[in-house]
């Protein structure tokens, strides 16, 4: 299975935040936990130009906390911290402010020391369906910001006060140009941060199928009583077309949703990446 998908609206999306980070003085990024690292977009590092970064470690409650916990100081650093949460949870706004100004401390105190009060504006940034929109409205206590449980939603930026003396934009989804990492795409693809339209379903859950039984074996066995197969779980589960053969394509689409949902148990289901 070969991924690879950059449509023409992500290199938009790219230019316009390019311009639009000289007005951040800071990058919020977001990244799924069940695949923190497959989520960093390399473009995107790029985009930085060495401003302070604040990791949102986003959808704690469906990823593996042992495994998260085995690499969080990864991001953290003199320019960088992190704060893990469920963004669909409510009560975050006052925590990720005072990161954001931890991170900024010295160009409020600057400003400070002149008697001037400012603004610190934060750019929200991740790969599609990691939880941006989300994540903006909650910080804003109210749905400004579409959202969606597909990639694409987020069209075009959008700037919110999320309390006093920050702002944040929100940016659309966007991917690498170039996926030369296929284990990486593989993990986007489980997580939903790939439309699904253009992949093999079965192929997905096949590699999926693989990916858990090393990472987390006997799990598939536990939820669809022994069966550890998509063709196995499709008999378990009378998945059948009208002329008697087994529906593939239904059973895929419920193994990889039961994953996004959690019905698995929690799950990193990305495999080790040494770097950030």
């Amino acid at each position: 299975m070969k991924i690879n998908w950059f449509p023409g609206h992500m290199k938009k999306a790219l230019e316009e935040m390019r311009e639009e980070l000289k007005k951040a003085d800071i990058i919020l990024y977001v990244l799924d936990s069940r695949a923190p690292k497959s989520c960093l977009n390399p473009e995107l590092e790029k985009l930085s130009e060495g401003k302070p970064v604040l990791y949102v470690l986003n959808k704690i409650d469906l990823t593996d906390f042992s495994r998260l916990e085995d690499m969080k100081d990864d991001f953290k650093s003199a320019n960088t911290d992190y704060i893990e949460m469920n963004s669909k949870q409510t009560g975050f706004g006052t925590v990720v402010c005072s990161k954001i100004k931890s991170l900024c401390r010295e160009k409020i105190k600057k400003y400070h020391d002149k008697g001037v009060n400012i603004t610190i504006r934060a750019m929200v940034v991740g790969v599609p369906n990691c939880g941006k929109s989300t994540l903006v409205n909650n910080l804003c206590k109210k749905a400004k910001a579409v959202t969606g449980d597909r990639p694409g939603v987020t069209k075009g930026k959008q700037w919110f006060r999320i309390g006093s003396g920050v702002e944040v934009c929100d940016t659309p989804g966007t991917l690498y140009p170039d996926l030369k990492d296929q284990e990486k795409a593989k993990s986007l693809a489980f997580i939903g941060s790939i439309r699904d339209e253009i992949l093999d379903e079965v192929e997905v859950a096949d590699e999926f199928i693989k990916r858990l039984e090393k990472l987390y074996p006997g799990t598939l066995e536990e939820r669809y009583k022994q069966a550890k197969t998509l063709k196995d779980i499709c008999k378990v589960r009378a998945f059948l077309l009208s002329d008697g053969e087994l529906d593939l394509s239904r059973g895929a689409k419920t193994i990889i949703t039961d994953f996004r949902k959690g019905r698995l148990g929690k799950i990193m289901i990305e495999e080790k990446i040494e770097t950030v």
